[in-house]
């Protein structure tokens, strides 16, 4: 079998819902993320992949794993970020987890309720901003608050795919429980639109991201980098809007993406925001020491 590398989609960082290491980032930080990235990337392309048995995808995850803790060098992506990871001075461990979750994505296709897919995003979604605070040098005292926010990111993809996830993988992220509350048979997910009872559905899910991102809130003015706290700011801004979108929208028929234009100006506002609130933190004189 060919190598992981060679089942990619041809998907980049530049097609994701949220900025991947974006020029907010300091220089010294870009390369390691985006090495992280590009392992993940390759990853998910191999579990996504449409014709792959998950005997095989899971043989191309283990193949990856293996060159990442230096047992091969088959695959370029897992050899630099195990050379990246070197050079840092940082764990596996992220990488791994994520492993993990893309294992579980061969495998299994239903999720049984909230509890079920949160445990997903531990594996899935949390590792990520784990690692990309850890390139920074961050308290791992945020790890709590951008638990969350990826939580929340990682819901919105699976809200804004549930129709693709079904038609080409008959895989549902959406809560078992959440649909049979509504009504909502499975199959109603391959349909061109939604149900209303399904709309309901993926709204109460949209509505749940929310309350996670709320969560979140608390991360960006929290981190000590401030260009990263930046990013954060501009992340977590796309995804209070995305979340929006998908209580109000149909993702089975309509476009709950958000072009680049308004991506820009909602991250341009972002910045202004954030940076305005930093600034005014910075700015508040010390409290007078007792006399």
């Amino acid at each position: 079998m060919s190598n992981a590398g060679a089942m990619r989609s041809g998907k980049t960082h530049r097609d994701e819902n949220f900025p991947v290491a974006s020029w907010l980032i300091r220089e010294r930080h870009r390369a390691p993320i985006m090495a992280f990235y590009e392992f993940v990337r390759t990853a998910d392309d191999v579990a996504d992949h449409a014709t792959l048995t998950p005997e095989q995808k899971i043989a191309l995850l283990d193949g990856l794993e293996a060159d990442l803790l230096g047992r091969g060098d088959r695959d370029p992506c897992a050899v630099r970020l195990r050379n990246v990871l070197a050079e840092r001075q940082l764990s596996p461990r992220h990488a791994l987890d994520l492993l993990k979750a893309f294992r579980l994505d061969a495998a299994k296709r239903r999720y049984a309720d909230w509890t079920d897919l949160m445990g997903y995003c531990e594996l899935s979604a949390m590792p990520v901003g784990r690692f990309v605070l850890d390139v920074h040098g961050e308290s791992r005292a945020t790890w709590a608050a951008s638990d969350a926010l990826c939580a929340a990111l990682q819901i919105i993809n699976h809200l804004q795919d549930c129709g693709e996830d079904y038609r080409n993988l008959d895989r549902v992220y959406l809560p078992m429980d959440a649909l049979s509350a509504h009504g909502v048979p499975v199959d109603a997910l391959a349909s061109a639109s939604a149900s209303p009872a399904l709309r309901r559905c993926i709204a109460e899910l949209a509505r749940g991201a929310t309350r996670l991102l709320r969560e979140g809130e608390a991360l960006a003015p929290s981190i000590a980098d401030w260009r990263l706290g930046l990013e954060i700011s501009v992340i977590q801004a796309l995804a209070v809007r995305l979340a929006r979108m998908l209580e109000e929208r149909d993702p089975l028929g309509d476009e709950t993406h958000l072009g680049k234009f308004a991506a820009g100006g909602i991250g341009l506002a972002a910045i202004a925001g954030a940076a305005m609130r930093r600034v005014g933190f910075r700015a508040q004189p010390s409290p007078a020491s007792p006399s």
